[in-house]
């Protein structure tokens, strides 16, 4: 069996009524935050970092969209994903976030869903590719250009989803984002 991701959960708390949660997506190797290393993973290189989902709470405490960030490193001219191994806190995706930015970070958010009076709910065209309400689908898209859909997921049964993806995720990060919204949000629901 090969390792394939590691995912984790940050829960971060601004005001006692404020909480952020963050995913961060990381590939399988050393976490150069922790001292204490298992005999195995001392030999291993330093983890990459491959993304971080932030989901902004729902302050009006209502079933409605989610509010989706979702953080990535730039690619090369050549299209390539550049390895990202940060060995300080300062490094990491969500402290230059927390920062405002910095010119190898690539800032994506869900596409807001627009109120459809006719069916009393938040819709997205999804294409025929979602058939099924659920406040678990999304749309990931640059704020420059709303018609470049960079990913969809969805349900279309009741147990089961679809997603699609393309530049400028590869497959792991488009996964790894698509069961994070599986977690339970109570702040985000």
């Amino acid at each position: 069996m090969r390792y394939i991701m590691s995912a984790r959960k940050k829960r971060k708390t601004q005001t006692s009524y404020y909480t952020i949660t963050a995913f961060v997506i990381y590939s399988h190797g050393k976490n150069p935050f922790k001292q204490e290393l298992s005999h195995e993973k001392k030999n291993l290189p330093v983890r990459e970092e491959l993304g971080a989902v932030l989901y902004d709470p729902n302050i009006l405490g209502f079933k409605g969209p989610r509010k989706m960030t979702i953080l990535t490193h730039t690619l090369s001219r050549d299209g390539r994903r550049p390895e990202f191994r940060p060995i300080k806190e300062s490094q990491t995706l969500l402290a230059k976030h927390r920062e405002g930015g910095a010119p190898d970070l690539l800032v994506l958010h869900n596409k807001s869903p627009q109120w459809n009076e006719e069916t009393q709910s938040f819709v997205l065209n999804f294409n025929g590719r979602v058939t099924q309400a659920s406040v678990k689908n999304f749309q990931i898209v640059h704020d420059n250009d709303l018609d470049y859909i960079a990913m969809q997921f969805g349900r279309i049964e009741r147990d089961y989803f679809t997603m699609d993806y393309k530049y400028p995720f590869c497959l792991l990060q488009a996964f790894s984002i698509a069961i994070t919204s599986f977690d339970a949000k109570l702040a985000c629901e």
